[in-house]
């Protein structure tokens, strides 16, 4: 495939907050007496936060998409575990369902005063059902990060 045939992003935005863990800070409730594992209160609140700064693309995305994270935290303590919750939350907004992620790219910062999530979604060309593997990097992430 010609890589000048592969677009710009889909979907180049930021969302302003630091972004939560959805799997490290689960909490035990119960719901009708039976207990359940919901989010902590800090990823619903930052759930809540991202789907008002987060665009709607419309038409969703329908194939598949690569997606890419430059996460800035205020601190040194989090990992990347925030990427599973955000590829949920795109879901609706940017394509229809985190099943089409089939390349992903985080990259962990640091700034104090302005932690954000810089959130990069493009459609992968070309048929994607044996994988990505074999595809070249400009195929997944463009000409410009060859």
């Amino acid at each position: 495939m010609d890589i000048d045939a592969v677009k710009t992003w889909d979907a180049d935005f930021v969302v302003l907050g630091e972004p939560a863990s959805a799997k490290n800070q689960r909490r035990i409730v119960l719901v009708r007496k039976k207990p359940r594992v919901i989010k902590s209160a800090k990823a619903l609140a930052y759930a809540k936060s991202f789907d008002t700064q987060c665009p709607r693309l419309t038409p969703a995305l329908e194939g598949a998409v690569a997606l890419r994270l430059d996460v800035y935290y205020a601190s040194r303590r989090p990992d990347l575990a925030c990427i599973d919750l955000i590829q949920d939350l795109l879901q609706g907004h940017i394509y229809l369902n985190d099943r089409q992620v089939k390349a992903s790219m985080s990259l962990w910062n640091l700034d104090r005063e302005n932690p954000r999530v810089r959130v990069r979604v493009r459609e992968i060309p070309g048929d994607t059902s044996q994988g990505v593997s074999s595809f070249t990097p400009s195929m997944i992430w463009g000409p410009e990060n060859i």
